[in-house]
């Protein structure tokens, strides 16, 4: 046991920072390695004992780490985004919920020793994936592309969703400890009254403050935090355990007031939630004792095999019935459901309030769920590619780019390479260079394509390389080694910049593809397009080859050649090639070029 309440401070934090690299390296959601992490530190080695190192302090700095947590999730739940998504997936954050819901509580209620409000609580935690655990998953399998955006979008919208349905059950549960049914509900209305009402009028107001700049920039966040914090105390006074619902009610608030930039809030909120996570869920793992793995023998087992096999199944056959979907990919879809961050979070914040009730089984709750969130994280990130094979359900190669900077260049580049089929996503911090691209028709990302918020929302299901084309450029050497290990380095494409002294002393493993030519940028193809350069496509022939387009081209700026076999190659200083017969040469033309525009 480590006896220095520093030394294990400091020994989580640096176990914190080792797990979130090793999760990185090995795509896999952070959670795995933090909960076995925490696992083999608590009841494996002993070394850590949360209850020992903070004392009477574990249980509110674990209330405040799951209200931030559910603030931030539920920043993401905007009503415009559930109008414009697919029916499908309205139907599996809603049917499939349910249906989960009901059959996890009623087989745990029959097969554990749990009360019915155990088993109901239980029930509802593990109906959460979430896009920290969704994410990761579907960058290392090759996924059909319409089952991919399915899940993505699944998992965005459940977190918050099912993680108020987890609260309300709580609440009820809570509510109707040592009381009669009707006064139950009413001390369960009573609850969800106080909570909402509060959550709405903090929601309203924090807006207000934020859209009339009472805040400076400097004490934006600071302030944001504080009254999240502020609202979560306040509405547990008002009415014991309403505060939970009455920070999710308040994130959903924030994220549906029109004219609101959240996008400095949601930064912030990310990487505290990041900080948050790692150390809270190495501390909850750690608090697991060693009599409390005895509780998962053969029985946990069986309840996991239900949920795993026919609850998450039956629930999404149900939820899909009249849909186009193939029976193939209806058992596909009733396959992925990874349970991750809010299951984890809230359980144990739930068994901390119960422990002193009574109820039984809530002491098997916290070994329950991380049962789950290991299995399903394990057993999915293992088995769903060979399935996937097997169901003949893996997508084509991914052979899309995804473009940062949104600028008339860039446009006219995602123009072209739409034109060829090619999957193509727009990604820039300025909305008015976005506005113009998504009225020509084309997949835009609003936002910092390296944060959180990004990496759970960007939908890269086909998207393989990177295109950097924006004059920003702290920011572009930010994302391009941002995406450099997860396209790998020879697919990360960046303009030379201008002035870049140092270019020849870095190393060749951390240059990037040199886009079109040693002596191109940014300023260059500003200065092009603006004197009325276009892109333009020529076909090569035997009798019209390479040199001979040089030779009749010579201001034209090779960008792209697409094969016989419509793969698109990219012109780089670094990897030259000579297109051939029957291929397409794309180039930014003057307007007098002789190129003949395909």
């Amino acid at each position: 046991m480590v006896s220095s309440p520093l030394i294990s401070l400091a020994l989580i934090g640096l176990l914190s920072i080792v797990c979130q690299w090793l999760a990185f390296r090995l795509r896999l959601p952070a959670i795995l390695p933090l909960l076995l992490t925490g696992l083999a530190l608590g009841p494996g080695l002993q070394l850590l004992s949360p209850d020992r190192l903070l004392g009477e302090l574990l249980f509110p700095l674990v209330s405040l780490a799951v209200a931030i947590i559910l603030f931030e999730g539920a920043l993401t739940l905007k009503f415009s985004q559930l109008k414009d998504e697919n029916r499908l997936v309205l139907k599996l954050v809603s049917i499939a919920m349910l249906v989960t819901f009901a059959l996890a509580g009623l087989s745990a209620f029959v097969l554990l020793p749990l009360s019915w409000e155990a088993a109901a609580l239980l029930g509802a935690l593990v109906v959460v994936t979430g896009p920290t655990v969704i994410a990761p998953l579907l960058r290392s399998v090759r996924v059909s592309g319409k089952l991919a955006t399915l899940l993505h979008w699944e998992g965005i919208i459940i977190d918050p969703i099912g993680a108020l349905l987890a609260v309300l059950v709580y609440e009820f549960i809570t509510a109707s400890q040592g009381q009669a049914l009707g006064q139950a509900l009413g001390t369960f209305t009573m609850t969800v009254v106080v909570g909402s009402a509060t959550g709405a009028s903090a929601g309203f107001l924090l807006a207000r403050a934020l859209k009339k700049r009472m805040f400076p920039r400097y004490l934006e966040n600071v302030a944001v935090l504080t009254l999240v914090l502020t609202a979560f105390a306040v509405s547990n006074e008002l009415m014991h355990e309403s505060g939970l619902l009455t920070v999710t009610l308040m994130g959903i608030w924030l994220a549906n007031s029109k004219d609101l930039d959240l996008e400095p809030i949601l930064a912030f909120k990310e990487t505290l939630t990041v900080l948050l996570i790692s150390g809270l869920f190495i501390l909850l793992a750690a608090r697991l004792g060693r009599e409390d793995l005895t509780y998962l023998g053969w029985d946990a087992l069986g309840w996991l095999t239900i949920l795993l096999l026919i609850a998450r199944p039956l629930a999404v056959w149900l939820a899909t019935i009249g849909s186009n979907l193939s029976p193939r990919e209806r058992w596909l879809l009733g396959w992925i459901a990874p349970r991750g961050i809010v299951a984890a979070a809230i359980s144990s914040l739930f068994a901390l309030k119960l422990a002193s009730t009574g109820l039984l089984g809530a002491e098997q709750l916290v070994p329950l769920v991380f049962m789950v969130i290991v299995a399903t994280v394990l057993l999915q990130s293992v088995l769903t590619a060979p399935l996937v094979r097997w169901l003949g359900l893996e997508a084509p190669d991914r052979n899309g780019f995804m473009i940062f900077g949104a600028n008339p260049f860039a446009i006219a580049v995602a123009r072209q390479l739409h034109h060829y089929g090619i999957p193509v996503l727009l990604s820039d911090t300025n909305w008015d260079n976005l506005s113009q691209a998504r009225m020509q028709g084309l997949s835009v990302y609003y936002g910092h394509p390296t944060s959180e918020h990004a990496d759970s929302q960007l939908d890269l299901t086909l998207i393989s390389r990177l295109l950097v084309l924006s004059p920003y450029r702290q920011h572009n050497t930010e994302v391009a080694y941002h995406f450099q290990d997860r396209f790998g380095l020879e697919r990360v494409y960046r303009l030379p910049e201008a002035n870049q002294g140092n270019a020849n002393r870095q190393q060749a493993t951390e240059r990037h593809q040199r886009l079109f030519g040693e002596h191109c940028s940014y300023g260059l193809l500003h200065q092009r397009m603006h004197a009325g350069h276009q892109i333009k496509a020529t076909g090569l022939t035997d009798s019209y080859d390479w040199p001979q387009y040089q030779q009749d081209n010579p201001e034209a700026l090779p960008l792209f050649a697409l094969n016989d076999k419509g793969r698109l190659r990219v012109f780089t200083a670094d990897a030259p090639f000579t297109p051939a017969s029957q291929w397409q040469v794309v180039a930014l033309c003057p307007p007098e070029s002789r190129s003949v525009e395909q």
